[in-house]
């Protein structure tokens, strides 16, 4: 069994006998078709349940709000049909729509995920529930259109929420293609994106030059070179921010696992790690969306809970240090 790429941890869950694809997509689709209609622990809970408290921002280029919790698919949407992980996948999507998320992100880059994303939005007709995002990572004008196609086949979808420049590779040719593709109605918004600072120069340089709706980056209480320059920028510009990488890419919260949760936790409603560091994430004003990646319900109810209640500002971050060391 592979790690959760953010929430690793040596508590593993029991592996029954894997199911057949056929009938473990069936009970997907009760299940959280169930769910989406509304459970009656759901609707006993009312106004006070999570869906109806998680924080919204808005896309800059359209005011559409967006939830600020989504979830990342690397690693953990890349697994096989019928295996234990793919079985816990649907309580994952469950999860998020029950908290009020709905950013699924993707990638060709990341094996099936795009593929078992597509599969279990179309088993539990939960398409219209989610804010579909994914990248093209190939060079020159007909190979990425074929792989943009391909993605669009995978995710079962006709139009796409977000197409994003994956890692800024070859991102001149895309760009135009994407333009041409919004403009017929095939994509709704495009960005660029990457995951480390090395490449915030070139970065920089896009987003002053391209009037993109989306930038994609790495920040978290331990990357925190986004502060300086990209984040700042994305606001002048009026660009939506989605961030990878909350948990410094699950070694920050590795490292703090076991450690018990500051006294000053409770004032900013954060009742585990993963929530303390998503909300200082969601503390810097240009972030519109953090996608933490888990391949576990648990652990997406528990990142979902970071979008609720308050989000301290940046001084808080100030008077209250922690050290991940």
């Amino acid at each position: 069994m592979r790690p959760d790429p953010e929430h690793d941890s040596p508590f593993r869950l029991p592996c029954n006998p894997p199911m057949s694809r056929a009938r473990f997509l069936r009970l997907a689709a009760a299940t959280v078709t169930g769910f989406a209609l509304g459970t009656p622990a759901a609707a006993a809970r009312g106004a006070s349940s999570p869906a109806a408290t998680m924080l919204t921002r808005p896309i800059p280029a359209t005011g559409e709000a967006l939830p600020v919790i989504g979830c990342g698919t690397y690693v953990g949407f890349d697994v096989a049909p019928g295996s234990a992980e793919y079985q816990r996948l649907p309580g994952v999507l469950q999860a998020l729509f029950d908290a009020g998320g709905s950013v699924i992100d993707s990638s060709p880059m990341y094996g099936r995920a795009e593929a078992v994303t597509g599969e279990l939005l179309a088993a539990t007709g939960a398409h219209r529930q989610a804010f579909v995002a994914t990248k093209v990572w190939t060079r020159g004008r007909a190979e990425g259109i074929r792989q943009m196609e391909e993605s669009l086949r995978r995710l079962q979808v006709e139009r796409l929420d977000l197409m994003q420049i994956h890692n800024l590779v070859d991102w001149p040719t895309h760009l135009a293609t994407l333009r041409d593709w919004k403009a017929a109605g095939r994509v709704r918004y495009l960005g660029v994106t990457h995951y480390t600072a090395g490449a915030y120069a070139e970065l920089e340089a896009v987003m002053r030059a391209e009037p993109v709706d989306f930038v994609q980056i790495n920040y978290s209480l331990d990357e925190r070179e986004a502060e300086r320059r990209i984040l700042p920028l994305a606001a002048e510009r009026g660009m939506a921010v989605i961030i990878n990488r909350p948990f410094g890419g699950g070694g920050l919260l590795r490292r703090l696992r076991g450690r018990p949760l500051p006294p000053w936790a409770a004032d900013i409603d954060a009742s585990s790690w993963a929530q303390l560091l998503l909300k200082f994430v969601l503390s810097h004003s240009a972030v519109t969306c953090a996608i933490p990646g888990t391949s576990r319900p648990e652990h997406m109810a528990d990142n979902a809970l970071a979008g609720t209640g308050a989000i301290p500002g940046r001084d808080f971050w100030e008077r209250h240090r922690i050290d991940a060391g």
